[in-house]
């Protein structure tokens, strides 16, 4: 059966019609996405993230158009946005800690080495903050998408994220002076 085909059948409602299409591209798919991301799950997740996005897009495919294509499309944007979102979650991270290398005097131990990043932040943080900043740094929302997963308002989600970055700044701060 030809993938026009099973996107027909799917769009009149044989959903599990979409289950040939995973089968037929799910291999390859697997190759692009561990080409790109280099890593094993990424690579799992971008692709389950596609197949999903596939369906739930269906009725907006043209079907005189290639579903390859299409769907190779929407399987290297979400390997693209995995991308984006470690690098600037790394970036981020790597600033503060590369910041409070540079603070603390040689011989003396570094607070974020000696401590591991996910209990500092535990301690520093409360869940709103920590959610607010895991949000924007690993996941790249805006205030109003932080706002939405929150429940509140986009002003609120933006005051999060702010507490969240003065606080982490303070802490270095505080620790380059005690130390």
């Amino acid at each position: 059966m030809s993938d026009r085909d099973s996107i027909q059948r799917c769009l009149k409602g044989e959903v599990e019609e979409f289950r040939n299409i995973v089968d037929k591209y799910s291999g390859p798919a697997m190759a692009l996405a561990l080409n790109v991301l280099r890593n094993r799950e990424d690579a799992e997740d971008a692709c389950q993230e596609a197949f999903i996005k596939a369906l739930q897009n269906l009725n907006s495919l043209d079907l005189n158009k290639d579903f390859k294509n299409w769907f190779y499309t929407l399987l290297l944007n979400r390997c693209l946005d995995r991308l984006r979102k470690t690098k600037r979650f790394f970036t981020f991270f790597n600033r503060w800690k590369n910041e409070a290398a540079a603070l603390i005097p040689a011989g003396i131990s570094n607070p974020l080495t000696s401590m591991r990043w996910d209990e500092l932040l535990m301690k520093l943080l409360t869940p709103k903050e920590r959610a607010s900043l895991f949000l924007w740094a690993q996941e790249g929302y805006s205030s109003e998408e932080r706002a939405f997963v929150l429940r509140c308002s986009p002003s609120t989600a933006r005051v999060h994220l702010y507490k969240a970055r003065k606080k982490i700044k303070k802490f270095l701060e505080r620790e380059n002076v005690e130390v």
